[in-house]
């Protein structure tokens, strides 16, 4: 590659991470940020199909999650095992993995898919939260490609920024979580004295009414809850 085309890739590359890290700090939804990064990842690697695959924990399976590819076939191929063919064995192993020419390898599990769509090179490059492989993101070239350093670092640069956001939507929604907890329970103490205090009845036989009416409503605590609040506050 001549000095002035170096050039144009660098300024390729650093352009693309530019975008990626825009997109990572952004208040896009998780699932538009996983395609946004494999669409542009794509436009500077020339990748065929670039792929980001989340590993299911209670499956132990690599499913798709983002891809910018068009193709059903590929789009709708089975999952894959954890320590089968090449991402799994990214994910099992937490090391990325270039293999020249798919359609050839024995280790890859959808030939027939990579030979329809013309897929030839790979890279596959893990994705790490704190030590834990969560996924891989995959690049597939058209033709022969001898995967170089600084382009096996771009696509780790890209996946450590994909791992950050992942993980940081999932802390933010485990925190929803607590929080709307931690609100139900607010909500239903504050149910129960009304109602014991009202009925005058223990506070415990006014949570056993609640959780009664709870279950022959099949309504949640914290709509049987709030409408006890509501009552109240309404006679007042």
């Amino acid at each position: 590659m001549s000095p002035s085309k170096e050039i144009v890739t660098f300024k390729k590359q650093i352009a693309a991470l530019s975008r990626i890290t825009q997109a990572v700090s952004s208040n896009l939804l998780l699932e538009d940020i996983l395609r946004l990064i494999v669409m542009v990842l794509a436009e500077v690697m020339d990748s065929k199909i670039c792929s980001l695959m989340l590993v299911d924990e209670k499956k132990q399976e690599l499913v798709v999650r983002a891809t910018q590819s068009i193709s059903a076939e590929y789009n709708q191929k089975p999952n894959l095992k954890i320590g089968a063919g090449i991402a799994g064995r990214v994910v099992e192993e937490g090391k990325s993995l270039c293999v020249l020419d798919v359609r050839r390898d024995p280790r890859y599990r959808n030939t027939d898919i990579a030979i329809k769509e013309g897929l030839c090179s790979l890279l596959s490059v893990p994705l790490m939260v704190r030590g834990k492989v969560i996924g891989v993101l995959n690049c597939y070239t058209q033709a022969i490609h001898n995967f170089t350093e600084p382009e096996i670092a771009i696509v780790a640069t890209v996946a450590a920024e994909a791992a950050m956001v992942i993980e940081q939507h999932g802390l933010l929604a485990r925190s929803r979580s607590i929080q709307e907890e931690l609100e139900t329970r607010k909500l239903v103490e504050r149910a129960k004295d009304m109602l014991s205090r009202d009925a005058q009845i223990s506070g415990e036989e006014a949570y056993r009414r609640m959780q009664k009416q709870s279950m022959n409503a099949r309504k949640s605590m914290r709509e049987i809850a709030e409408a006890v609040i509501l009552s109240k506050s309404i006679k007042r």
